[in-house]
């Protein structure tokens, strides 16, 4: 004889598997969803509008089902399911990938836009005291260490940027000398000329790198 078997005694266990069950289909659909995404079989404006109804189910279902399934990890683990991205979507990173991806390139832009600004201000800085008579090695050398280490933040410039070599030069002409060594008025008129020039460069550099 067929024996009927069931997985529950009582309608408040029958809830908790109808919820596991729910559970198990929000994961895979995630998977599968994030792996259509990747493979460009859904437009972005699809994806992220399923994906957000799915990580919000997700959480509804995980607030719901804490005491019976702490960790998820664990849960994904004991079903075998084998879903690792929508593990990253759903527990990891919380917002569709398309949504990550804006926050990412606007952070970028921002952080851009700082390391402008601060290249700029660094470039005019060495400028201004060079026209200030401070050409003393300990008033120069740190003028230009900030100045290159700025430049060399800013990824748009690449490595053999005109203002990255002379300023790599400088540094290494300077730290040859003593602290209380002077330029001469020959060099510290050449340095001006060599920020001068650098600047103009970086200031050229930065439309063609869509900035």
């Amino acid at each position: 004889m067929n024996m009927e078997v069931k997985l529950w005694n009582d309608k408040r266990e029958r809830e908790m598997y109808d919820n596991f069950a729910e559970l198990f289909a929000i994961v895979k659909a995630t998977e599968k969803l994030e792996k259509a995404y990747v493979r460009d079989i859904i437009s972005p404006i699809e994806y992220e509008t399923e994906c957000q109804k799915l990580i919000a189910h997700f959480k509804t279902l995980s607030s719901t089902l804490k005491d019976t399934v702490p960790n998820i990890e664990r849960f994904h683990d004991t079903y075998k399911m084998d879903c690792p991205a929508a593990l990253n979507r759903l527990v990891t990173s919380g917002v569709p990938a398309t949504i990550e991806h804006r926050a990412a390139a606007a952070m970028s832009a921002t952080t851009s836009a700082a390391i402008v600004a601060e290249c700029v201000q660094n470039f005019i800085t060495a400028m201004d005291s060079l026209k200030l008579n401070m050409v003393a090695v300990d008033q120069v050398h740190p003028l230009l260490s900030d100045l290159s280490a700025s430049l060399n933040k800013l990824s748009i410039l690449p490595h053999d940027f005109e203002g990255k070599t002379k300023m790599r030069e400088w540094i290494a002409r300077l730290s040859k000398m003593g602290a209380a060594d002077e330029l001469t008025e020959q060099q510290a008129r050449q340095l001006h000329f060599d920020l001068e020039s650098s600047y103009n460069s970086f200031m050229a550099a930065l439309p063609a790198a869509g900035t």
